[in-house]
């Protein structure tokens, strides 16, 4: 018998503590602890295929070819082939090559056994060949499909909001320390779902008990291994001072750039989209020749390596606030407008996650405005990351989390001055976004 939708007439909340203590739901625990452990190693296996794809095609092939450093025109043919391959996926596999990164951080649910491969292929397409996109949104959609694939061989009758709480479950297992702390990741999926009250409990529980055993898992696999947990970390931040009124004043600021930026990012993408769905195939590969010229403009106008506008950004963090010393303001501005066009561009056609480029985009922008008086690089750097995290996704507790506890001990010592920058980056950027065709029709 289905199950009436929540606030249908007629239908009943259920008790979460009776959801508890039911023996199904400790059965649920048990299933998701044990799925926990292959999805997290089959996460750790996407990621470290990510990572050799990208050494593999900028770093091994244009030496073997004889070439004595990647010239700065070798993404072009890549991103060409990136966009070629990733558009076949789309236009010929299930699914589409799951979510579009254009819409946001959206929650669409896990995607279907045959949809599975379209996810896979389209975001090691994309992600392996210098894509300007991250692995979280493929990362959470195969770790949710993966796991509800798995639950339905062994149960198939299992009820769907049992099915709904394992698929986030394993989304949880399979981005458990991506961002830096399985925390983070759990704010992240919490927000997304929309979930609240005492029944966020009873779906979080399966999570984070996934998140936990999912974060050991990438922990003994980097360490056995020897290539790292692919976790987001700074080696290296720079101390920084108790903040000030005139930092306070750039919080405010900041968070209204963030806003006007993440803003024109998103439009941009979605305009692009809307000309890539009309012929998917030649201008997927137009897009990816597009993100390839303007990382090779960067490369030759200032010297430094064209990787730094390419990818996620995640690698990258921790160079950029480190050196920051080695960045001119002018270097700054350009490696901010490629980017920040790279990954509109990005966005509206290829398969890949929102959150790093949003955070490497507004790093850069801190530290090129902290060489103007009354404000420090730490400083400027958590601010732009939470800013731009929230304008790009709208999540506000997930962008505090991400720019604050990344840094550390440092990052308590900043969360007011992002938190300030953020929820003027949030409110603005509701009152800067079109209203969609439902709000604005007649009632």
């Amino acid at each position: 018998m289905a199950a009436e939708p929540a606030g249908a007439p007629g239908a009943k909340t259920p008790d979460p503590l009776s959801v508890i203590r039911t023996r199904g739901y400790a059965v649920l625990l048990i299933m998701v602890a044990a799925l926990g452990v292959p999805i997290s190693a089959a996460a750790f296996g996407f990621l470290a295929l990510v990572h050799e794809l990208q050494d593999l095609t900028y770093t091994d092939l244009p030496h073997a070819l004889g070439f004595g450093r990647t010239p700065s025109w070798w993404p072009l043919p890549l991103l060409a082939v990136a966009g070629l391959l990733t558009a076949l996926v789309i236009r010929h596999l299930p699914g589409t090559g799951g979510h579009e990164p254009a819409e946001g951080f959206v929650n669409t649910g896990a995607p279907t056994a045959a949809q599975l491969p379209g996810v896979a292929l389209a975001a090691l397409a994309s992600l392996g060949l210098g894509v300007v996109l991250g692995p979280e949104a493929p990362l959470i959609a195969l770790g949710g499909g993966l796991a509800v694939y798995a639950v339905r061989l062994l149960k198939p009758g299992i009820a769907p909001n049992a099915s709904a709480m394992v698929a986030a479950a394993g989304s949880f297992a399979a981005v458990s320390t991506l961002l830096g702390s399985p925390l983070i990741g759990a704010f992240l999926l919490m927000e997304a779902s929309g979930l609240a009250g005492m029944m966020l409990g009873v779906a979080l529980v399966p999570g984070l008990l996934a998140s936990g055993i999912g974060s050991l898992i990438f922990v003994g696999l980097g360490s056995w291994t020897g290539l790292g947990t692919y976790s987001l970390a700074l080696p290296h931040v720079p101390h920084t001072p108790q903040p000030t009124v005139a930092e306070f004043g750039w919080a405010i600021a900041l968070g209204a750039a963030a806003a006007l930026a993440g803003t024109g990012v998103k439009r941009l993408a979605l305009a692009l989209r809307e000309r890539v769905e009309q012929r998917r195939v030649i201008a997927t590969v137009a897009v990816g020749l597009t993100v390839g010229v303007l990382a090779l403009l960067y490369a030759e106008s200032t010297g430094r390596n064209a990787s730094e506008v390419l990818y996620s950004g995640q690698d990258a963090l921790g160079g950029l606030l480190s050196e920051d010393a080695t960045y001119t303001v002018a270097t700054l501005v350009v490696l901010i407008v490629c980017k920040a066009l790279a990954y509109a561009a990005s966005l509206s056609a290829f398969r890949g996650g929102p959150i790093f480029p949003s955070m490497f985009l507004g790093a850069a922008g801190g530290l090129a405005l902290s060489h103007l008086p009354g404000l420090n690089a730490t400083s400027g750097f958590a601010m732009g990351i939470g800013a731009m995290c929230v304008a790009m996704l709208r999540l506000p507790m997930t962008s505090v989390l991400l720019a604050t506890l990344l840094l550390g001990s440092e990052g308590i010592t900043v969360m007011p001055l992002v938190i300030v920058s953020v929820v003027v980056s949030y409110v603005l950027v509701l009152r800067l976004e079109r209203p969609s065709a439902a709000s604005t029709a007649p009632r």
